[in-house]
């Protein structure tokens, strides 16, 4: 369909943008997105309004709607965004030292305002707001099962973990309790307890 696109004539001469169109900067666009993970972490998304947005971006209002309709469509944008930026699934040759990557980049995820302060806010609203619920989802839930469900298909293929294993599990027991000490708890890490959760993760996946 692209290339029909390219390639067949069109007599009609290329449509201009009219005279005044807003033409919306990407410095703008960027300003916003910032002011709203500032705004999010600094007050949550209940009182969270457009205007303290824009004047956290030393924008106008109409800067903002020109872009999103309302907070809600702003917040699940961001989250959607940062739903693409996954990273690559660890891939050391080994499931211990996959299982250690994935803590370590955990770790120091579950340390973002993102995830300390954000995030758990959004949780709340998203038992009010379906669509928050599934940008939520998208973001967080989806990514994080395809990074697991890598790390335990090599595993399989290396022979370190049987046919059949519960992919899911690896985040029950990794990032799961990450979760719970670092955003819930909030208390730091103790010295190798990265090293013991990848044991006991490795132990559980093969039981």
């Amino acid at each position: 369909m692209l290339l029909a696109m390219t390639t067949d004539p069109d007599p009609r001469p290329p449509r201009r943008a009219p005279a005044g169109a807003a033409v919306l900067r990407e410095e703008v666009t960027e300003a916003i997105r910032a002011a709203v993970f500032e705004e999010l972490a600094t007050v949550g998304f209940a009182r969270m309004s457009i205007e303290g947005i824009a004047r956290r971006a030393g924008v106008g209002k109409t800067a903002v709607y020109r872009r999103w309709k309302s907070k809600l469509s702003l917040v699940v944008d961001l989250l959607s965004a940062f739903a693409v930026q996954g990273l690559p699934a660890p891939s050391t040759g080994s499931l211990y030292g996959d299982v250690r990557a994935l803590l370590e980049v955990a770790s120091h995820a579950l340390r973002h305002p993102v995830a300390s302060q954000i995030i758990p806010d959004l949780i709340v609203e998203s038992a009010r707001s379906p669509e928050i619920a599934d940008a939520i989802k998208a973001a967080l839930v989806d990514s994080q099962r395809g990074m697991a469900a890598m790390i335990v298909r090599d595993a399989v293929a290396r022979g370190e973990l049987p046919p059949g294993t519960d992919a899911y599990r690896l985040l029950d027991v990794t990032v799961g309790p990450l979760y719970w000490r670092l955003v819930v708890v909030r208390e730091k890490l103790p010295k190798g307890y990265l090293d013991v959760l990848a044991r006991g993760a490795v132990a559980a996946l093969r039981v």
